[in-house]
């Protein structure tokens, strides 16, 4: 692997190790939003995530199975982003623009995994 692909997998994965660890040790105040969102078991789904995107994040930083660390990272961030940020909810304008950054933020990152599960591996 070239050290610029490893760079760049490191750099995609620290996001996802270190919010996912951390949401797995502190999930409660994540977890409301979840169970206000109508999940069931939202502390334990939180948590689930939140080990899921560290566990697959730690796998893409040290290039293993990198396309099925990338899967996984894509299938935890889409209900993250829509559970977590749904500015079009927010009537506060700050609350709303904050939210709407890091949905596009996350949308951006979908984008790096999307780019990393289409690569041609030489």
């Amino acid at each position: 692997m070239s050290a610029l692909r490893t760079v760049s997998q490191m750099l995609l994965a620290a996001v996802f190790i270190s919010g996912g660890s951390n949401t797995f040790m502190n999930p409660d105040g994540r977890a409301k939003k979840v169970e206000a969102a109508g999940v069931p078991m939202a502390r334990e789904a939180t948590m689930l995530n939140g080990a899921a995107m560290a566990v697959a994040g730690t796998a893409l930083a040290l290039d293993i199975t990198p396309k099925l660390a990338a899967l996984v990272l894509l299938g935890s961030l889409i209900p993250t982003t829509l559970v977590g940020h749904p500015f079009w909810q927010e009537s506060d304008p700050a609350l709303r623009a904050n939210h709407q950054i890091h949905f596009l933020k996350n949308l951006a990152i979908m984008g790096g995994l999307l780019a990393l599960l289409t690569a041609k591996d030489k």
